[in-house]
C-alpha cells in the first residue's frame, strides 16, 4: 500500500507545472549583459554607463572609484528573431514606466546576449523569443579590474 502511495505521488509531482526556475549569470556573459542594459537604463549614470562600456570593449583598467558596485536592473526584457521574416529582431525592455523598442543589431545584440547568459530560446509563431524578468546585475570595478573571472554576477527569472 505504501509502495502504491509513494508511486501516486511521484506521478502526481511530475504532472504539476514547474515553478519557474531562477537564472543567474557570472563572469564575461553577466558583464556583456549588463553593459547593454546599463547602457539603456535610466537608473544608470552617465559614468556607469561609460566604465561599462570600457569594460565591453575590453578595458579592464578603466579609471573608477574604490569599492564601486554598479546595479543593472531591468523589470522585462523581451527580444524576437524573426524564422519565417529573417530580416525581423526587435527587444523590448521595461525599467518600471519606462518602456524602451530596439530594433535590428542593437536587437540582436541583446538578444544574442540573452541566449549566451542561459537564457532558452522558445519558438512562437514565426519568430524566436528570449524572455526575461527581474533582471538584477551588480558589477564589482575592483574585481573586475583583477582580471580574474570574477566581478560580474546576475539574477533573473527566465
Amino acid at each position: 500500500m505504501i509502495a502504491y502511495k509513494s508511486v501516486a505521488l511521484a506521478f502526481l509531482s511530475a504532472l504539476a507545472p514547474a515553478a519557474a526556475q531562477a537564472g543567474a549569470s557570472s563572469g564575461s556573459s553577466a558583464l556583456a549583459l549588463s553593459a547593454i542594459v546599463g547602457d539603456l537604463s535610466p537608473q544608470t549614470s552617465a559614468l556607469e554607463k561609460k566604465l561599462l562600456a570600457n569594460y565591453l570593449s575590453g578595458h579592464a583598467n578603466a579609471p573608477h572609484s574604490k569599492n564601486l558596485r554598479i546595479a543593472v536592473k531591468a523589470d522585462a526584457i523581451d527580444c524576437r528573431a524573426g524564422n519565417v521574416d529573417i530580416t525581423s529582431r526587435a527587444c523590448d525592455l521595461t525599467f518600471g514606466a519606462k518602456k524602451i523598442e530596439l530594433s535590428g543589431r542593437k536587437a540582436n545584440e541583446l538578444y544574442a546576449t540573452l541566449i549566451e547568459n542561459g537564457v532558452v530560446a522558445e519558438g512562437a509563431a514565426g519568430s524566436s523569443h528570449a524572455s526575461i524578468t527581474a533582471l538584477d546585475c551588480i558589477i564589482d570595478a575592483d574585481e573586475v579590474a583583477e582580471k580574474a573571472g570574477g566581478g560580474a554576477r546576475c539574477a533573473f527569472t527566465p
